[in-house]
């Protein structure tokens, strides 16, 4: 697989953004059938960064209602990467 394809979109919610301010954690939306080692080697090519350590989590698929029938969202695989102290990931641009 390839870098790209394994890293699917950073997730930014609160508290992935203090994890970030506070232990130097990012957390990535990343394919099911990635294990961390792939996960890790695609995060130091995309972002020129050193990783330490990788946990990683699948997330069941919620239950939706459309109309009078109901469906599951596909479950996915969310990453917390933890990078060298001095390393980071800008996500947005600061002003």
């Amino acid at each position: 697989m390839e870098s790209t394809s394994i890293v699917r979109r950073p997730c930014v919610t609160e508290k992935s953004v203090m994890g970030t301010e506070e232990a130097n954690k990012v957390v990535f939306e990343v394919d099911v059938r990635a294990n961390k080692v792939q996960i890790k080697k695609a995060i130091e090519q995309l972002f020129n960064v050193s990783v330490i350590k990788v946990n990683t989590m699948t997330q069941p698929g919620k239950r939706v209602r459309l109309g009078r029938h109901m469906g599951v969202r596909p479950p996915w695989k969310k990453a917390v990467v933890t990078l060298k102290e001095g390393d980071h990931i800008e996500f947005f641009e600061s002003a």
